[in-house]
C-alpha cells in the first residue's frame, strides 16, 4: 500500500439492492472518522432504479458514476472493471467494500484482488447452490477473494464455514438492509400510496425480474398464465423492472384487467406498497427480508433461496409455477398476520455499526502496520 496516502475506504455500488444496503455502513463510518469514496458503476443507471434511491436514504452523491448502462454479463463485468482499474490506480484505496451479488460486486472483486486491495463482502455467505443463477457465481467468486465476510444470518456461517474460508476472516453482523428499512419504518405509509394509485383495500403486489422467469419466451409465457390466475383472485400490482418487460408484454401480461403495471418506485413509494398488501410475489432476494421485517406473507416464485432464514425466521414461502394460484387462494382464506413473527438473529438496525467497527479495526491494524493487520480478531 501506498503509504503517502490516507487510508481510504471506497464503497463500490451498482444496482438498487445495493443503495440500502451500503447507506448505514457508509454512515457508520463518517461517524468513526473514517475517509470514504462512493463510486456508482451505473449497472443500473434509470433515474427510478438508483439515483432516487441515493435521495431518499441520505447516501452522499457518488464521487464516481462510471455509468456502464446494461449490457450482457461479459460486456456489463469487463466495463466495469476498465473504469475500477483507471479509479484505484489513480487514487489507490486501502479497502474496497463490496455489497450483495451483482455484477459490479465481482468486477470490484476481482479489480482489487488483482491491484492487491483487500476486499469487504457486505452480505457474504448466501447461497442458492444454483450454479445456473449468475449471482450464485459472483457470490462464490467474491467470498473466495475477499478478506472481510460480513454475514448477514446463521446459515452463512456455516456455508462460508464448509467452503473453507479462514474463521477470523468472517463476521457476524446481521443485516444492514433491515438497518435503512427500521430507520425508514415510519415513512412506509401504505394508505398514502393507495390513494395516490387508486388500489383497492385488499391487493398483492408482484416483483419479476429473474432470467429463469422473464427471460424465455417459453417461460415468460407460462409465467403470465399463472399470473393472471392470481390476477382471477386478487388485484396484482407490479412495479415492472426493465429486464423482460418486453417479453412479459409479448405474452399477453399485460391483457389482464386485475394486473395493474406501474413504474419501478422509489424505496419509500415501494415499501409503503408492500407494507399494505395482502401478499408479495416475487423472485427477489431482498423483496423476501423486507417482507420478513414487514410482517407481509411473501411468496418466492423460486425453487430455492439462498435467504433460509426468511423462511425459518420470517413470512416466505418457496412455490412453484404449479402451485402458485392455490398458495394465494390458501393465503387469502386466512387472516394476514399482524404480529408475532420470529425476526432473524441480529436484524435489530444496528448492523452497519458493527460493520464500521470491525473495518475501523481493520485499517488501525494496517495504520500500525502490525502482523495481523489482514486478519482483525473475529468479532
Amino acid at each position: 500500500m501506498n503509504t503517502d496516502i490516507p487510508f481510504q475506504v471506497v464503497h463500490v455500488t451498482g444496482a438498487r439492492p445495493n443503495f440500502p444496503k451500503a447507506a448505514p455502513v457508509v454512515r457508520a463510518l463518517d461517524g468513526c472518522g473514517v475517509r470514504q469514496r462512493l463510486v456508482h458503476t451505473g449497472q443500473h443507471y434509470d433515474e427510478r432504479m438508483s439515483d432516487v434511491f441515493f435521495r431518499q436514504l441520505g447516501l452522499p452523491e457518488p464521487d464516481e458514476n462510471l455509468a456502464v448502462g446494461s449490457g450482457s454479463h461479459a460486456s456489463q463485468t469487463g466495463e466495469i472493471m476498465v473504469g475500477l482499474e483507471r479509479l484505484f490506480g489513480a487514487s489507490r484505496p486501502g479497502l474496497v467494500v463490496v455489497y450483495g451479488d451483482v455484477n459490479s460486486t465481482l468486477a470490484a472483486t476481482l479489480v482489487a484482488t488483482k491491484l492487491g486491495i483487500p476486499v469487504a463482502h457486505v452480505e457474504a455467505g448466501l447461497r442458492s447452490f444454483n450454479r445456473s443463477m449468475p449471482e450464485e457465481i459472483n457470490r462464490l467468486v467474491t467470498d473466495r477473494l475477499a478478506e472481510l465476510l460480513f454475514a448477514t444470518s446463521p446459515d452463512a456461517l456455516v456455508h462460508l464455514g464448509n467452503e473453507g474460508i479462514a474463521a477470523e476472516k468472517v463476521h457476524f453482523v446481521g443485516n444492514p438492509m433491515i438497518d435503512t428499512l427500521l430507520a425508514n419504518l415510519h415513512l412506509f405509509d401504505a394508505s398514502a400510496i393507495g390513494r395516490q394509485l387508486t388500489l383497492p383495500q385488499r391487493y398483492a403486489v408482484a416483483t419479476l425480474h429473474r432470467p429463469a422467469n422473464v427471460d424465455d419466451p417459453a417461460d415468460a409465457a407460462e409465467l403470465v398464465k399463472v399470473m393472471h390466475g392470481v390476477a382471477d383472485q386478487i388485484q396484482l400490482v407490479v412495479p415492472l423492472h426493465p429486464r423482460g418487460r418486453e417479453t412479459l408484454a409479448n405474452a399477453g401480461f399485460f391483457r389482464h384487467p386485475g394486473i395493474r403495471v406501474i413504474d419501478p418506485l422509489g424505496y419509500i413509494e415501494f415499501l409503503s406498497l408492500v407494507r399494505g398488501a395482502r401478499a408479495v410475489i416475487t423472485d427477489s432476494g431482498g423483496v423476501q427480508e423486507e417482507t420478513t421485517v414487514l410482517g407481509v406473507p411473501c411468496l418466492t416464485l423460486r425453487s430455492e433461496t439462498e435467504r433460509p432464514v426468511t423462511i425459518s425466521h420470517g413470512t416466505n414461502r418457496l412455490v412453484t409455477r404449479e402451485d402458485l394460484v392455490e398458495s394465494v387462494v390458501r393465503l387469502l382464506s386466512t387472516e394476514r398476520p399482524t404480529a408475532g413473527w420470529p425476526v432473524p438473529p441480529l436484524w435489530d438496525g444496528h448492523a452497519g455499526e458493527r460493520i464500521a467497527e470491525v473495518i475501523a479495526r481493520f485499517i488501525g491494524a494496517h495504520a500500525e502496520g502490525g502482523a495481523s493487520a489482514g486478519h482483525p480478531s473475529a468479532s
